[in-house]
């Protein structure tokens, strides 16, 4: 890194993608820009406990001042506002890497979802973005930050008034903090306000009252420090100590947003290992729940001492869960190799993923309609587990919610749709997709939906995967719809009419025998159905092949190179076959034409495309031209 003296700072540009956010956030309108302040304060909380965390190996880095403190110093007479720590600190470097560039993969999901919501959800998208130190430039036109690292002998300086370029160099070592950081905000004219005390009060109480590092408040420069907030950990205190809005407004704090918890987990576990354990489960969908690297967000401590965010403390499919667990029998200095092999983390892993679970059960039979709203939100998430998860598949197939044939919109358990087998129902019968809505009106259903069998609608691809895991439920092995013969006969209609048979007169037989030959190997079999009540026409998979919706995603992720051949079932009782097979050899072409069309129905049934477009769009003129004859 070349470096420059404080006389001359070095003039560079913002990553593209930086420039891009700041000129959005400057000009798009939001609702509450208070935000800024709450990033602000937990970059400087988690300096600090970087700091605690570096001292304990190097005790030197303390020096004389070895209580971590944030500073909001006010200036009303020149609009600014200051906020300052006494943590770790920053180079040079540092400084060019943290505030030059991307460090998430947050900020652009950020801007993505801003470019479509410019007059949209202002306060929520911030807080579910995590933008931290670029949210300043919605309430100052400069900034200036000055930096001096924990040890170090050199301190440096950022400026940018948020336009596209900044400057850093060094910083004369009279100008910067004996340690830590110095963040100068040159306030808006229309953003004054925040130079006030009672505004900046109001916020730190709502938004960072509860950060593990006390926080004082000048009124203006070289005031006497008053404090605001006391720096206690909240999770040692005890649960009756604590109000709704105190966990509340932590959670907020803890994980960057601004919705209420859906549900609360505040214990502390003793015996063999000793831990505390602050977790909430959101009310909202956090920006990165489908992030493809799937890590995790929970804060480990060892004695209050932040370690790190980025251990595995839950498994992949509870990575919407936010909060901390704070060891009391991890030793100080662990290292992130420590933390990847040690069994007491395991351990502790362990506990704490049977407890949310557990909790999330307790939730599902006291309060039905919340658990619904956390299974709206998250349970896609959480059958990820049915496939990962083996030790702990049944509690998740407890916790598990579907929407179904029968269920008129509302949610069902496993428990509800096994108590409602029909006679000699053998199986848990499911229909997987991308859409709810065409599962609903899918064709393979109808022969299910006349013997009154339930059907599991399933419209997450997570969906494709868990169910062919070999799992069952109640000793019932779960089946598509969509795959192999439906085997129907053996059940009795709804009404309890007698079965109608499903062999087909020798003309369908013929015509059957006929679509086959035409079709050729665009499907691997053509054969008459006995799951067809309404629809002329569906595709299935072969009776050992994989099901559809599993094959599709499959072969458009490039993990197959196609999909097999389909079988095409065609009702044998439906009055549009009975017609086509009624057909003598006079109307080959015609016959051809209503073959092919028959398989161009089944697909876009199925919510595809006809493969050849232009032959699909020949042979549905030709239909109409001899309609149009007929007619005349």
């Amino acid at each position: 890194m070349t470096t420059v003296d404080a006389a001359a700072p070095e003039s560079r540009t913002f990553e593209a993608d930086v420039a891009k956010l700041l000129h959005l956030m400057v000009h798009s309108v939001y609702s509450d820009k208070d935000v800024f302040l709450r990033e602000l304060i937990s970059n400087a909380a988690d300096a600090c406990e970087k700091l605690r965390y570096e001292a304990i190996a190097h005790p030197a880095l303390l020096g004389d001042d070895p209580k971590p403190r944030i500073t909001l110093t006010l200036d009303a007479d020149n609009r600014r506002l200051t906020v300052e720590d006494n943590g770790i600190g920053m180079s040079l470097a540092d400084m060019v890497e943290a505030l030059g560039t991307i460090a998430r993969s947050g900020t652009k999901a950020f801007m993505e979802r801003i470019e479509a919501n410019k007059a949209g959800e202002g306060a929520q998208l911030i807080g579910q973005f995590g933008v931290g130190f670029y949210s300043v430039f919605m309430v100052a036109d400069r900034v200036d930050v000055v930096s001096r690292r924990a040890g170090g002998d050199e301190a440096a300086i950022w400026s940018s008034d948020g336009k596209g370029s900044y400057t850093v160099g060094h910083a004369g070592l009279d100008e910067a903090p004996v340690r830590g950081t110095r963040v100068v905000l040159h306030l808006m004219e229309d953003a004054k306000s925040y130079a006030e005390r009672f505004t900046l009060e109001r916020i730190v109480k709502a938004q960072s009252g509860h950060v593990p590092v006390p926080i004082a408040i000048l009124d203006k420069p070289g005031a006497e420090p008053a404090e605001i907030a006391d720096g206690a950990a909240l999770w040692t205190k005890a649960k009756s100590e604590i109000s709704e809005d105190d966990y509340a407004d932590f959670y907020r704090s803890v994980a960057g947003q601004f919705d209420k918890p859906a549900l609360t987990l505040h214990y502390r576990a003793e015996g063999r290992h000793e831990y505390s354990v602050l977790a909430f489960v959101p009310e909202t969908k956090p920006f990165d729940l489908f992030d493809p690297d799937r890590h995790g967000r929970m804060k480990l401590y060892v004695k209050r001492i932040f370690i790190t965010d980025e251990a595995e403390l839950l498994p992949r499919y509870l990575r919407f869960v936010r909060g901390l667990i704070d060891s009391a029998d991890l030793p100080l200095n662990v290292s992130r190799e420590m933390i990847q092999e040690s069994a007491i983390l395991g351990a502790i892993k362990k506990g704490v993923t049977h407890r949310v679970l557990g909790e999330l059960d307790k939730l599902a039979a006291s309060d039905a309609e919340a658990y619904a709203k956390i299974w709206e939100t998250f349970g896609a998430v959480l059958k990820e587990g049915l496939y990962e998860d083996f030790e702990r598949r049944e509690a998740l197939l407890g916790l598990a919610r579907f929407k179904t044939t029968a269920s008129g919109g509302a949610w069902r358990t496993l428990k509800d749709y096994v108590g409602a087998l029909k006679d000699n129902q053998t199986a848990i019968y499911y229909v997987t997709g991308n859409d709810l809505e065409r599962l609903e009106v899918s064709p393979q259903l109808e022969g299910f939906r006349a013997r009154g069998i339930e059907v599991l609608l399933l419209p997450d691809q997570v969906d494709s995967f868990w169910v062919t895991a070999g799992i069952d439920y109640d000793g019932k092995p779960f089946k598509s719809v969509t795959q192999g013969a439906a085997d129907l006969h053996l059940i009795p209609l709804a009404d309890g009419q007698q079965q109608p048979s499903a062999e087909a007169s020798e003309a369908v037989t013929g015509f059957i025998a006929f679509v086959k030959l035409t079709l050729g190997d665009q499907v691997s079999d053509v054969r008459a159905s006995d799951r067809l009540t309404e629809s002329a026409v569906c595709l299935v998979a072969p009776d050992h092949g994989m099901d559809r919706q599993l094959e599709k995603l499959l072969a458009g992720s490039g993990r197959l190179p196609s999909a097999a051949k389909p079988v095409l079932e065609i009702n044998p009782s439906h009055d549009l076959v009975v017609r086509l097979a009624a057909l003598g050899e006079a109307e080959a072409t015609f016959r051809e034409d209503a073959a092919r069309l028959l398989l161009d129905e089944a697909q876009i049934l199925d919510g595809e495309r006809p493969v050849d477009a232009k032959a699909f769009s020949g042979r549905l003129g030709r239909l109409i031209g001899r309609g149009l004859k007929a007619a005349g």
